[in-house]
């Protein structure tokens, strides 16, 4: 089920954060996704684990379990699904004071913990626990959504039964001669500026919607256009992860075969 938060006054579209060219203010396009690179089983002590960069946004992302909960977290009928996220102190420009704990991160962790409880079987894992632990490296816009994608590879890697990839994109919008265009994979520099930004995270296979999230209001006339852009988005980065998993399990397949000869 998904849960719209709207944050703030309205707002009308973004300053004009593209050039006459129409491209944006580090050279992409509107309907261009950052670069994302992206690496499984980057730690051997989590059942699941994965490395994720979108643009300079960098996150680690660790997985342990299912395994058996706490009396006080038991679920008879579910696994109980918990999230941590947490940025480094060196991630941002400004050295952050407190970086677990703090008001944000809890936040943040419930959104993660919505959104991947919504692609795992958790009906599979009663009286059990997953533990899902997020790093934020380098914080340069859109770290929510890093961290989802990120996530999303390890509880693969640890081989979590999901019922489908769980992907997050952002989407603004800004003015082009005198008209409304829409961005996708906002960066720091565009959240800066002042526009709105809608986070979904989706799962684009099954077309669900997992959580959806405003920093501002937004006229209706443009909300159709952003959310359009920011599906496209998940269904592009879900490509990106998909072709991920499958290199890591070639790999596998081949150091294998090689041991065994």
């Amino acid at each position: 089920m998904a849960t719209l938060r709207v944050m703030d006054s309205f707002l009308m579209p973004g300053p004009d954060l593209l050039s006459s060219q129409g491209l944006r203010l580090d050279g992409r396009r509107p309907n261009e996704l950052r670069r994302i690179r992206c690496k499984l089983g980057v730690f051997t002590q989590p059942d699941g684990s994965a490395y994720l960069e979108q643009g300079n946004t960098k996150v680690l992302a660790a997985v342990y379990g299912p395994h058996q909960a706490s009396k006080s977290k038991s679920s008879t009928e579910a696994v109980v699904v918990n999230c941590q996220y947490s940025m480094a102190t060196f991630s941002t420009g400004e050295r952050k004071n407190r970086p677990r704990g703090d008001r944000k991160s809890l936040e943040m962790s419930l959104h993660l913990r919505q959104a991947l409880t919504a692609a795992i079987k958790t009906e599979l894992y009663p009286r059990s626990q997953i533990d899902i632990y997020i790093e934020v490296l380098q914080a340069d816009g859109g770290a929510y959504c890093a961290s989802v994608n990120a996530a999303t590879l390890a509880l693969v890697d640890a081989g979590v039964p999901l019922r489908a990839y769980v992907c997050a994109c952002t989407a603004s919008m800004a003015w082009h001669g005198g008209s409304p265009a829409p961005l996708l994979d906002v960066g720091h520099v565009e959240e800066a500026a002042g526009g709105v930004v809608l986070t979904v995270a989706s799962l684009p296979s099954t077309g669900s919607i997992a959580l959806l999230e405003m920093s501002h209001r937004l006229h209706s006339d443009y909300f159709e256009n952003v959310l359009s852009r920011a599906l496209q988005g998940c269904r592009d980065i879900e490509v990106i992860l998909d072709k991920a998993v499958r290199d890591h399990l070639a790999e596998g397949w081949t150091k294998q075969d090689v041991v065994t000869v």
